[in-house]
């Protein structure tokens, strides 16, 4: 690579694209060339955009138009097509490329995630990936008693895939199960060997210092393991047959006003208090605030829909919500993301924010939304006196949840009347 008007070398580690030694070369061709009349030579172009493998070819005009829609620098662009080069110059035309390979064969600068974009688009892309959570199934359950681990990762694979007869389980669900099942198995270890030895006084014995919601929690999943090995035959009798899971009240008391002097002090972003005012004035979950979109906003209107739920906009999460649009305008004018919330990952794509963006910016630093929005329920079931129809209507709850709101606001009116 030389200099195009002096033909020195240019330095090593130089961009492709680089056609001038500094910044002199560059204007003393420029000069000469409008001082003769030349045109000025054409931009540099990818090496992908004019190969003669066909694949690659409409491969990188596809990264092009994909990166122009979504608002791609042009590096990233770059980039991606670097990582197609190298994936779809080893793969024969017209097959798939795997997408472990995709993750393991591209340069470092490169992002795995647009390159496997281009190639789902194309359908040139096959996902041979494994899970994480099969992976992580896979180590724990190696560290069970040897008796116990083949029948629990069995367990929990249905729980993952489901079966003719049952609906696979969220992550989070087979989490908390496997969470709750295995002090269980490593006590019941040190005297049993195999899940078929269990009898009904070791699962009554050993739920008896749990209390509450980790009893709860850790009967339905015992439920559920035994009745999946009865089911396979891996037992002789289900010793959890007879357990019955106990109904617990749920206990709310109003925020304090250091709670909300805490809230304050974290929430000083726009995007972080625009959580908080939708959930404490609107009582929105953390998942309808990631999904909603611009299209639930009617600003002329003062209008807005959460999960479905249209009701009009406080004046508090308005404001929030012009200040964090402006940001947003600011910080990603081309994005294609219709969902009010994104960050510099999702503006590149249309897809919401994860759950893992909510966490890091209020629930690490100490602010529970659910906490938040169960004071904004039980402020207006004090307020209109504990009416749940009146909470169903006016924050699209369930009968039930309607139901325990207006029991809990009714037992705090109570004690207020007693006290006095």
């Amino acid at each position: 690579m030389t200099c195009v008007h002096c033909g020195k070398p240019l330095p090593e580690g130089s961009r492709r694209d680089r056609a001038y030694c500094d910044n002199k070369c560059r204007g003393l061709a420029s000069y000469y060339r409008s001082k003769a009349g030349v045109p000025p030579p054409p931009r540099w172009q990818h090496p992908a955009l004019t190969s003669d493998n066909p694949v690659l070819r409409s491969a990188a005009a596809h990264a092009t138009q994909l990166g122009e829609a979504n608002g791609w620098s042009p590096s990233l662009g770059q980039c991606a097509m670097d990582g197609l080069t190298v994936v779809l110059g080893e793969c024969p035309p017209g097959k798939p490329v795997k997408l472990t390979k995709v993750r393991t064969r591209i340069p470092r600068h490169a992002s795995s995630h647009r390159v496997a974009e281009v190639l789902s688009d194309l359908e040139l892309l096959e996902d041979d990936s494994v899970l994480a959570v099969r992976t992580w199934i896979e180590s724990r359950t190696v560290e069970l008693p040897v008796g116990f681990a083949r029948d629990v990762r069995a367990w929990l694979l249905v729980l993952l895939d489901g079966d003719s007869r049952a609906k696979p389980r969220s992550q989070s669900c087979i989490y908390v199960y496997f969470g709750c099942v295995r002090p269980l198995l490593e006590n019941w270890a040190t005297t049993r060997e195999h899940l078929r030895e269990i009898t009904v006084t070791d699962v009554a014995t050993a739920l008896s210092p749990l209390r509450g919601w980790q009893r709860r929690n850790a009967i339905v999943a015992l439920r559920s393991l035994f009745r999946f090995a009865k089911k396979r035959g891996l037992i002789f009798a289900n010793p959890t047959t007879r357990l019955k899971t106990e109904d617990i009240q749920r206990n709310l008391l109003p925020m304090t006003d250091a709670e909300v002097l805490a809230v304050q002090r974290v929430a000083v972003t726009p995007a972080q208090r625009l959580i908080v005012a939708l959930a404490a004035v609107h009582a929105a979950r953390a998942t309808a605030i990631r999904r909603l979109t611009l299209d639930d906003l009617d600003l002329p209107n003062r209008r807005i829909t959460i999960a479905g739920h249209a009701q009009r906009f406080g004046e508090l999460p308005h404001q929030t919500l012009l200040a964090w649009l402006a940001q947003r305008r600011i910080t990603w004018p081309k994005t294609p993301n219709r969902h009010v919330l994104i960050n510099a990952k999702t503006a590149l794509g249309t897809g919401p924010v994860s759950a893992e963006y909510l966490k890091r910016h209020l629930l690490h630093q100490g602010v529970y939304l659910e906490r938040i929005r169960g004071d904004r329920v039980l402020h207006e079931a004090l307020t209109v006196g504990a009416d749940p129809l009146h909470l169903a209507l006016v924050f699209n709850l369930s009968h039930t949840a309607a139901s325990q709101y207006a029991v809990i606001a009714q037992n705090l009116l109570d004690d207020q009347t007693g006290v006095r």
